[in-house]
């Protein structure tokens, strides 16, 4: 009877042997201690707040008991080896952190290039995206009068605009500003903006001046004419198309610098 009874045990071997297979990992065979501590610093370095050790434990498939073991070993490694960073237990979770011996260097080199002011060019660029948004680069350059691309892209590389996907009538792509000028200008929401009102000039005053513009620039075609012929029959007939106005009475497209 003891023989008969130990035969059954025989068809058990075999499933025994493919546990070490890859799809039975999640089901019962663990990874070494090396390789749960690699799998985590790899999620630990694209955490942008502290991840709790439950989360860890969920995403690498291991016991949170040994994922809190590895945890705790690692920041000994980092402390022993005299790393320039460390892991720190903070908020309920876990994070890397550069170390405070160095947070001198940290702080210029972070600083280094942001203390570089904005250009008239940019803050005139800014504020009309700030004020329209959402709004094309081609209606900025036209608000501006000028080639605003390389501005737009000095703005983009500070973070302070970005795209904000497509206009419905012409397809080109928009701007809107961040949530990063909203902090760096101080302002809880783009309600806070100052209204443009009062810098603005009176309605009066800007009739009075485009009138005069436009007074001006009948008196260049004028003072052009003088030199032109006078138009014969002949040329309406087709012998000669009449003279366009001088060249300098087109606009001039200027294009800023990119600061």
């Amino acid at each position: 009877m003891t023989e008969t009874s130990s035969l059954p045990e025989a068809p058990d071997a075999p499933p025994a042997a493919t546990s070490s297979e890859p799809e039975l990992d999640q089901t019962g065979t663990r990874r070494s201690a090396a390789e749960v501590a690699g799998a985590l610093e790899a999620l630990l370095l694209l955490a942008d707040e502290p991840r709790r050790a439950a989360d860890l434990a969920a995403a690498v498939g291991e016991p949170e008991s040994v994922v809190a073991d590895c945890l705790a070993e690692l920041v000994d490694f980092y402390d022993e080896t005299g790393r320039g960073f460390e892991l720190r237990q903070v908020g309920g979770g876990w994070r890397y952190y550069t170390r405070e011996e160095h947070a001198e260097l940290i702080a210029a080199s972070v600083l280094e290039g942001q203390q570089a002011r904005l250009s008239q060019a940019a803050l005139e660029t800014l504020a009309v995206i700030a004020y329209t948004q959402p709004i094309s680069r081609g209606r900025v350059s036209a608000v501006r009068g000028v080639n605003v691309d390389g501005v737009i892209r000095t703005l983009l590389a500070r973070g302070l605009v970005e795209e904000s996907g497509v206009d419905p009538d012409s397809g080109a792509v928009v701007f809107v500003t961040t949530s990063y000028f909203l902090e760096r200008m101080g302002l809880r929401s783009l309600d806070d903006l100052p209204p443009l009102a009062p810098h603005l000039p009176e309605v009066e005053l800007l009739e009075a001046e485009l009138g005069q513009l436009a007074t001006d620039g009948r008196d260049a075609v004028s003072a052009g004419g003088d030199d032109t012929p006078t138009t014969t029959s002949a040329d309406q007939s087709g012998g000669g198309a009449p003279p366009g106005p001088p060249a300098s009475t087109f606009p001039q497209h200027r294009t800023e610098d990119q600061t």
